[in-house]
Parts: structure tokens; C-alpha cells; sequence
């Protein structure tokens, strides 16, 4: 009875102190700003604030959604409302509160957040060292640091089987909500690129407003669709969902006839189809019938710039070898700092060995992290990719050995992220992708599925 009391009494003590907290704060608000519709607004205040102590999870996720999918972005009718800010703030509180105050949330340590750690390290330094210090520390701290803050606590708080299966939902669902907008924009004619290439929110200047990286938004969430698709055992309804989501997401890539993206999306389906297909010979013919196949259905060949119109190695091809060539020459010069956290853009003039009248990207994961962190940087970085995706593979057949054992979402859960690591790593050739969410996510879900997988087959020997 003793340690229970303790227990209850420590919760009291929590939540009394929140209560005591909130209302201070609507006090004081309302102290500053005496105002009917402010006194409206805070009067929800401490239901809000409870809300959000309540269920983390929840809020971390759909703090990582709105962020990378750019939600409000897709539907512009909820830009007044502010919602990532919104969500950054809920989130921040919460995870400040289950963190240092309440401690029911205890950061985890793994192989990949240690590397992760020090290539954080490696970006701080060259952000000190940028050569426009300005721009490098705007992206810093409006975007990087969220991810470096959400990276090791998503895969805290990620612990039982509900919240993978929330996980995928969510990241499937987002997907399909860009993908709508795309197709539909696609049928539109709205917002093309070179007439022919669909963009989201170009007119506002979106992050999804980059045929490129509207691809890569898109391909993130594929490989969990899938494994939700084809993974037995998975309830009737969500495989539906996942087929759906499958084609719809593959049609809305395909849309933006990005070459990188037809190629994320051959490598995921190569993934899924090499642990099905026991012809390796056959598998190999049909995966080059496949990429042929998304490569005319997406109607490369008639894109005004890489398309079939231009003879030898097309304009694009051209315009990433210059970009290429840049970013090694800003390492050569900067080999242990880089040029700095998103400064590639403003050193490529100085840099490049064709210039044409304007800046172009470097089109490339890996040369992106070499030009803005030096060589020093992209080792790090690919060691944490070499550490995660052996991580996830030996999580992957560890499921698969003992199939039976796990539940069908740790299955779904372990493909999705192989899948992805691997498809992250083709695209990552032709598609930015190095300091955006889409790595940093696979870090924490391989973190967090391990770390469950290790603990449900360490309790499964114990039983037996």
C-alpha cells in the first residue's frame, strides 16, 4: 500500500502544480491583455494544456506531420491558424514537462543517436564557421534544431505496439492528403512546372512548391503503406487503406516526374518484391521492366528540361555535375567545417566550373552534407546511415524469424523502415534530403522499434 500511495500522491502533486501553473499564466494574461475575447480564448486554456500532458505521442506526431508534410501548406485555409506553431509550442511544453518535472519520459541511448549527436556537432560547427553566418543560423534555428530536439524524443515515447500503428496511420493518412491535392492539381493544370510537372503552393512560394521535393515528401510514407498493404495479420480495413494509399501516392509522384522519385519508389517496391520473390533472375528482368514502365508513365522523356528533347547528357544532367563538382570544391576548401548549414545556394558562384546566370542545388544528399559540413560531416553522416540501416535489417529478420511472436504492426513497422532507409539512400543521389525530417525520423523509428523488438524478444526467452 505504501509505494502505491507514494505513487498517487506524486501524480497529485504533478498535476495540482500544472493546474497551479495554468492558471497562473491565465491570470497573468488576462492581467495584460483584459479583453472579452481574450478571456474566450484563455478559458480553454488548462483543458488544453491537460491535453496535450495526456497524450504526447499524439502531439509529437502530429507536430512531425504538419512540419514535414507541410499540411497547411497543401490546404491553405488553415495558415491563419498557425497550427505548426501552435503544435511546437504544445509539443515543447509537454515534452519539457514529462521530461525534467514529472520524468515519465526518459531519453533513450542507441548507436544511431550517438552518431546522430555527433553529426549534430559537426552542423553547430559549420553554422559557427558559415560563410553567411545569417542565413545558416535562420535555418538553424527555425528548422534543424526542431529536428534535433524531436529526433531523440520520438524515440523515447515511441514504446508499445498502439503507437507505431498511430505512427504509420499518421504518416499514411498525410501522405494521402498531399497526394490529393497533387493529383488534383495535376488534373488542373494548377501550379505546373515546364507545363508538365506538378508543384503544391507554388503561388506562396511552399516548400512543396519544388516538383524535387514534393517527391520526396510523397516517398516517405510509401514504404509503411506498402508494408501495411502486404503484411499479414493486419486488419482487413487498414490493408485496404494501405493499397490505396500505395497507388495514390505512386500516381501523385509520378505527377511531378521526378527522376529521383521514380527511382525511391523502384527501390521500395524492389525491397518488398526481394522478400517475395524467391527468382532472384526474374526478380531482377521485372524490376527493370517496372522502372521502364514508371519511367514513360511519367513522362520524363517530354519534361522541357532532362526530357528526350535534349541530345547527350540533357541540361539537367549536366546542371547536378556542375552542382556536384561545386560542393566538392566547397569541402576541399572548408574540409572540416563545410561552407555551412543551408549556404550552398550562396557559394555556388564562387565555386562552380559553369555558370549560367543563376544558383542552382546541389541535387544531392550526399554532396549537399559534403559542401555544407565537409568531410568531416559526411563521414558522420554516413556512418549514422551504415549504423542505422544495419539496425534496422537486424531488427527486420529478427521479426521475420519469430513472426508468430510479434504483432503484425512490428512486422509492417520493421519493413517500412528498411524499405525507407533504403529508398532514402537511392533518392538521396538525386534528391536533397540531408538536413530535411525524412532521415532524422528513420533514426528515431529504428531506435524505438529495435529497443521494443530487443525488450518483446528478451520477455518471449524469459517465458520459455
Amino acid at each position: 500500500m505504501g509505494p502505491s500511495r507514494s505513487i498517487d500522491k506524486s501524480a497529485s502533486n504533478h498535476h495540482f502544480l500544472v493546474i497551479a501553473s495554468v492558471l497562473l499564466f491565465v491570470g497573468l494574461a488576462w492581467y495584460l491583455v483584459p479583453h472579452p475575447v481574450v478571456s474566450v480564448g484563455l478559458a480553454f486554456v488548462p483543458i488544453a494544456v491537460l491535453f496535450t500532458l495526456r497524450f504526447p505521442v499524439l502531439f509529437a506526431l502530429l507536430f512531425i506531420v504538419f512540419s514535414y508534410f507541410r499540411i497547411h501548406e497543401a490546404f491553405p485555409m488553415l495558415m491563419p491558424f498557425r497550427i505548426p506553431l501552435l503544435l511546437s509550442l504544445a509539443t515543447l511544453f509537454t515534452f519539457s514537462w514529462h521530461i525534467f518535472i514529472s520524468r515519465n519520459i526518459q531519453l533513450k541511448g542507441s548507436k544511431e543517436l550517438t552518431c546522430f549527436y555527433l553529426f549534430f556537432v559537426a552542423v553547430t560547427l559549420g553554422v559557427m564557421f558559415a560563410t553567411n553566418r545569417p542565413a545558416s543560423l535562420s535555418y538553424f534555428t527555425s528548422t534543424y534544431v526542431k529536428i534535433a530536439i524531436m529526433t531523440p524524443v520520438l524515440a523515447s515515447i515511441l514504446t508499445e505496439p498502439r503507437h507505431f500503428k498511430l505512427a504509420i496511420r499518421m504518416f499514411c493518412l498525410a501522405g494521402v492528403m498531399v497526394a490529393l491535392v497533387a493529383i488534383s492539381n495535376k488534373l488542373a493544370g494548377i501550379g505546373l512546372v515546364e507545363g508538365t510537372r506538378v508543384t503544391i503552393g507554388r503561388s506562396f512560394q511552399s516548400v512543396l512548391g519544388d516538383p524535387n521535393d514534393l517527391s520526396l515528401v510523397l516517398l516517405f510514407p510509401l514504404s509503411f503503406a506498402l508494408a501495411l498493404f502486404l503484411t499479414p495479420k493486419i486488419a482487413t480495413f487498414e490493408r485496404l487503406f494501405g493499397m490505396v494509399a500505395v497507388l495514390l501516392i505512386v500516381w501523385a509522384i509520378i505527377a511531378t516526374q521526378s527522376r529521383g522519385g521514380i527511382l525511391g519508389i523502384a527501390s521500395v517496391l524492389g525491397i518488398f518484391a526481394y522478400r517475395r520473390v524467391k527468382s532472384k533472375a526474374l526478380l531482377m528482368v521485372g524490376g527493370m521492366v517496372v522502372l521502364a514502365i514508371l519511367y514513360v508513365v511519367a513522362g520524363v522523356d517530354g519534361r522541357q528540361s532532362g526530357g528526350a528533347a535534349e541530345d547527350g547528357i540533357d541540361e539537367s544532367a549536366m546542371g547536378r555535375i556542375y552542382a556536384w563538382g561545386a560542393a566538392y570544391r566547397m569541402a576541399l576548401d572548408n574540409p572540416f567545417t563545410g561552407v555551412g548549414l543551408d549556404n550552398f545556394l550562396y557559394n555556388y558562384f564562387f565555386y562552380s566550373a559553369h555558370w549560367d546566370g543563376m544558383n542552382h542545388a546541389v541535387h544531392s544528399t550526399w554532396f549537399g552534407v559534403l559542401a555544407e559540413t565537409g568531410f568531416l560531416g559526411v563521414t558522420l553522416f554516413i556512418i549514422m546511415i551504415v549504423v542505422m540501416l544495419k539496425t534496422a535489417a537486424t531488427t527486420l529478420y529478427t521479426v521475420a524469424e519469430r513472426r508468430e511472436q510479434f504483432p503484425a504492426i512490428s512486422s509492417a513497422m520493421s519493413e517500412g523502415i528498411f524499405a525507407g532507409i533504403v529508398a532514402f539512400c537511392v533518392s538521396g543521389s538525386f534528391l536533397t534530403q540531408g538536413f530535411t525530417w525524412p532521415v532524422y525520423i528513420l533514426v528515431a523509428l529504428t531506435t524505438a522499434n529495435s529497443v521494443f523488438v530487443k525488450q518483446h524478444a528478451s520477455s518471449l526467452s524469459t517465458e520459455n
